[in-house]
């Protein structure tokens, strides 16, 4: 199982392959064959399989019941090494890769293809720019230099392993598909919006929660328009800068509470009402198109759908087929612990060594107990919140802490300072790193406090100078490395499942969904448990840091929380 084959199809469904060597150099001749799943499927010792792009290929075998274990991404692994060596943004195809090789012109990446609703990934992708076989081969063996070139060139390798079992993963979820009930899912959209009106005009309760605003301001207005609302307060007196439903909360105005439920409901009637149901459910199953390191902390994105932003009561109409259950897992305050593993800090280790409530016993060893400015000080040292009583839990944390606080500091002056970032394994942030970075990782923007889940808050993020950057690469490093260390968990998982019936359908930054028979699902969250440890080991080597799950068997996604 430790060959390694490279290999890549032809025009009419053939392929051309070749054995490999621990060299990255052919150990054998090249091989044409007229079918490259069964090229693929008769090569079982293959221990891994070396391709241009997994999502051009991947598809495909699935579609014919191969399923590879362990692959070689050359497109992802360009990616990730163009940003190492600080040229993130440049064409990533293989082609792309050749041509510099070589000294020639550079051409484009195709554009991203747009997502047909509701469908698998297509079984061929529209062919990219012509390479031949050979070029392939140097291309591998020249990405191959450039990891032993890298700043932790086993940790690049890693991170390239697990960005391509991610990828592997991001093929095999849609096959699968989310359980989703269309009734269900009807029958929530008529007690939540009231019936559709015809001409596709608004459903009933979003036109009634409309005319309740226009009747607090005294005239007509749009309440899905933000800049109409604001104008409206402003003429009534009341100055706010946005329509974000934290700070409209704190105004005292009668337009305000039906103005946020308008903005609730409207947003399920757009982004997961009857239209989008009816594009994106198919045979009681929901298959998005997921993008493994979409943004560039690593963490994955989807191309349409919404997969990611599944609101908590359309959640009521994911259920498991009769007879089997959703494994919901959620890991347990993931960044804190990661920032305990690569800072290397004894005593957050030590904090981050159990099972239990990580903010609870930060409290007990350094805030009097004060869950809340625990929790406030290690969110404000990732997220870089430096003013108030931010200021003053960061101090108390630095004293306590100071290795890991350090950690995030330098991570913030090397950004600030134009330097290269990077997270424990070695992603990569770019330079320019700023606003438009701010939102990929989910940062609030410049002046605001967003709140958390569950009712503090983080920092403002700055406009795009170098306050911004440092703020961005301060959080990079914990939350890239929290998305590489979501990777190695996802490899670690699929494998484990691979002799259950049990399928992988969902994940989104630290929570997995796994659809099983009702018999497997004790092992199921065994197999979980057992990955966030195994990721951990092989992300950070042997730390005290554990990575705990709260783990959920239910039949309906919305019972798991």
């Amino acid at each position: 199982m430790n060959e390694r084959w490279l290999v890549d199809g032809t025009e009419g469904g053939g392929a051309r392959l070749a054995p490999l060597g621990r060299d990255g150099l052919p150990a054998g001749p090249v091989l044409t064959e007229p079918d490259l799943v069964e090229a693929v499927r008769s090569r079982p010792h293959a221990g891994r399989w070396v391709w241009r792009s997994t999502a051009a290929l991947h598809p495909r075998l699935l579609a014919a019941g191969v399923r590879v274990e362990r692959c070689y991404d050359i497109e992802a692994a360009e990616q990730l090494l163009l940003g190492h060596e600080g040229r993130l943004g440049e064409p990533r195809s293989a082609a792309a890769a050749w041509a510099r090789l070589h000294g020639l012109p550079v051409p484009s990446d195709p554009p991203p293809r747009a997502a047909e609703p509701g469908s698998q990934a297509p079984l061929f992708e529209p062919r990219p720019p012509a390479l031949p076989f050979e070029a392939l081969l140097e291309v591998y063996a020249d990405q191959g230099r450039r990891h032993e070139a890298a700043e932790h060139p086993g940790r690049m390798r890693l991170l390239t392993a697990a960005e391509s079992a991610g990828w592997l993963v991001a093929a095999e979820m849609p096959r699968a598909g989310l359980p989703w009930r269309a009734d269900v899912h009807r029958a929530l959209l008529r007690e939540l919006l009231g019936e559709r009106y015809a001409g596709g005009g608004e459903p009933r309760r979003l036109a009634e929660l409309a005319d309740e605003v226009s009747a607090a301001f005294g005239r007509r207005v749009r309440p899905d328009l933000p800049a109409e609302v604001v104008r409206a307060f402003a003429e009534a007196g009341v100055k706010v800068r946005s329509t974000r439903r934290w700070e409209l909360a704190k105004l005292d105005h009668p337009a305000v509470e039906p103005l946020l439920a308008y903005k609730k409901l409207y947003r399920i009637w757009t982004a997961h009402g009857w239209g989008w149901l009816q594009d994106w459910v198919h045979d009681g199953r929901f298959r998005p198109e997921y993008v493994p390191g979409g943004t560039v902390s690593g963490r994955w994105t989807t191309n349409g759908g919404g997969a990611l932003q599944i609101p908590r009561v359309i959640r009521r109409a994911v259920v498991a087929d009769e007879g089997w259950r959703l494994v919901v897992a959620d890991a347990d305050q993931m960044e804190p612990r990661v920032l305990a593993a690569i800072s290397r800090d004894p005593g957050l280790m030590e904090v981050a060594g159990h099972d239990d409530d990580l903010y609870t016993r930060l409290s007990d060893r350094a805030f009097s107990g004060d869950r809340t400015h625990a929790k406030l000080a290690l969110l404000g040292a990732i997220y870089g919140q430096t003013s108030g009583d931010g200021l003053k839990n960061l101090a108390a944390l630095r004293r306590r802490f100071p290795r890991a606080v350090a950690y995030v500091d330098d991570a913030a002056k090397a950004g600030e300072e134009g330097r290269l970032v990077r997270t424990w394994l070695g992603r990569t942030s770019p330079r320019a790193a700023g606003a438009a970075e701010a939102d990929e990782a989910g940062l609030p923007q410049e002046g605001t406090e967003e709140p958390l889940s569950d009712g503090e808050f983080t920092p403002g993020y700055a406009s795009v100078n170098a306050r911004a950057r440092g703020r961005f690469t301060r959080n990079f490093v914990v939350q890239g490395s929290a998305a590489d260390w979501a990777l190695l968990m996802l490899a670690a998982l699929r494998r484990s499942l691979a002799d259950m019936r049990a399928e992988l359908v969902f994940f989104q930054h630290d929570e997995v969904i796994v659809h099983c028979p009702a018999e497997e699902a004790p092992a199921v969250a065994e197999a979980i448990r057992a990955a966030g440890d195994t990721a951990g080991r092989i992300a950070f080597g042997e730390t005290p840091v554990r990575f705990p799950f709260t783990t959920a068997t239910v039949e309906c996604y919305a019972d798991a929380k």
